[in-house]
């Protein structure tokens, strides 16, 4: 058991994050300085690896130790079985020896697995609209854990077999700790208007004739790629969004998301800059508890076209 202590001024700090949303990313990091954990006994902790593995097939130990110590649902457990012939169910460890056929084929195993991976995040199976790939369903991957605020619905489950674990396992490349459907849709996108990848050299507008239909909030956050995170930049500005102050909004109700590198030089266009890293990127479009027009073709993705 642990105790997290709150310091009295953590009430004003979680007020304002409450209204200055993700902008205030300085009120978060005095938020995270101010609070502190104090276990009240000794944890289990993580099992301890073995010391001698190299750091190249570190990955294939960790999953060894973690797989059984942390065993996944019955469901999964026969399915993980197919990895036994990889020593990820011994007793001690197969991989000290770096040089053997096996650590051999696990390196070429884990670059092939690696650039599957990524081809499949970027041109897999999600539908495709206006260059965003719509991965409204990609967190809907739980078919056994239902506790409170999760809802047991056919409609918010993955159909099970070997496309479900390649969903999670992109998710958690993607964008880690997601949400099911009905809490958050996400879409993200890689290319612009014209199939060309997206690029901080370039200028690009973001133009939504209406806000996403959800009844919470949303969002477009600004990620770099291939490691997707945030991007440093001098307004300390990560995302955009209905909670985001001072944004213009043409007469028409239309919101238009400047994203390029530099510093737009017109008021207007600099009220709307969402910052991109100087080279490629990848933004993620958040909308928290969608409503029916996400799912039901209803609502259309804007494409993000290229000014410049």
């Amino acid at each position: 058991m642990t105790v997290i202590r709150f310091p009295t001024a953590v009430a004003t700090i979680v007020g304002r994050w409450a209204v200055d949303g993700e902008e205030d990313m300085p009120a978060v990091r005095e938020l995270q300085r101010a609070l502190t954990l104090t276990p009240t006994s000794a944890g289990r902790g993580l099992p301890e690896l073995d010391p001698a593995v190299a750091d190249d097939l570190l990955f294939f130990e960790q999953m060894r130790v973690w797989l059984q110590a942390f065993p996944p649902a019955p469901r999964d457990r026969d399915y993980q079985q197919r990895l036994e012939p990889l020593g990820l169910f011994a007793g001690e460890s197969p991989f000290r020896d770096g040089d053997s056929e096996l650590a051999t084929t696990l390196r070429a195993g884990i670059a092939a697995g690696r650039e599957r991976m990524e081809q499949a995040l970027r041109h897999g199976d999600a539908p495709k609209q206006n260059g965003w790939n719509v991965t409204y369903h990609a967190f809907d991957y739980n078919l056994d854990f239902f506790e409170v605020g999760a809802l047991d619905d056919d409609t918010w489950k993955l159909a099970d077999g070997p496309g479900r674990y390649l969903m999670r396992t992109l998710s958690a490349r993607g964008g880690l700790w997601g949400n099911h459907g009905y809490e958050a849709a996400y879409a993200m996108v890689y290319v612009d208007a014209d199939g060309n990848d997206l690029d901080g050299a370039r200028s690009y507008d973001l133009r939504f004739t209406t806000p996403p239909p959800c009844r919470a909030f949303w969002s477009v956050t600004m990620y770099d790629t291939p490691d997707f995170f945030l991007v440093a930049n001098p307004i300390d500005r990560y995302s955009i969004g209905d909670r985001t102050p001072g944004l213009h909004t043409e007469e028409d109700g239309s919101l238009t998301i400047v994203m390029q590198h530099d510093e737009p030089s017109e008021p207007e266009r600099r009220a709307n800059w969402l910052p991109t890293p100087a080279g490629a990127f990848r933004p993620i479009l958040r909308m928290y508890e969608p409503n029916d027009a996400v799912f039901d073709g209803g609502y259309e993705l804007p494409p993000i076209t290229r000014t410049r």
